[in-house]
């Protein structure tokens, strides 16, 4: 990713393996100027920026000590991240059991942009859905998040 953003995920069991959503895990979109738009939302609204927008954290409810992130995030309007969509946003979903997911996702005939690719904290990959909505499908590895 040109601009990878960390957050984390929890699963809602630990012996929970179904390939699914769990949650969101960053929410993305289109600014003009984005280090204007992370400093009016920090002046004004009081957000904590930091290189890549905002991270919000949460308690996981099934397991408390895990720390959940959702990542904030403005892009340069036009960014090539969002593409093939026309669209100015895009969510990242954290999953569980991603190449489960991926195996389901190919069998219902959805569009799979690209491979899946692993990182320190967690796999990614890219999914378009009937709106013309790119996709981020993330599932992370929480020990490196902290």
């Amino acid at each position: 990713m040109e601009e990878k953003i960390n957050q984390n995920q929890g699963t809602a069991s630990t012996n929970d393996t179904t390939p699914k959503v769990t949650g969101i895990g960053g929410i993305f979109f289109f600014s003009d100027n984005p280090q204007e738009t992370k400093e009016w939302y920090a002046q004004n609204l009081g957000l904590e920026v930091n290189e890549w927008g905002a991270t919000f954290e949460s308690r996981n409810t099934d397991s408390p000590d895990e720390i959940n992130y959702l990542q904030w995030s403005p892009f340069k309007k036009g960014s090539e991240y969002f593409a093939p969509s026309k669209k100015e946003f895009m969510i990242n979903y954290r999953v569980q059991n991603i190449e489960g997911l991926v195996e389901k996702l190919k069998e219902n005939g959805v569009t799979i942009l690209d491979s899946i690719s692993t990182f320190d904290y967690g796999k990614f990959i890219h999914i378009m859905d009937t709106e013309g909505n790119k996709i981020e499908l993330w599932e992370p590895i929480d020990s490196k998040l902290n």
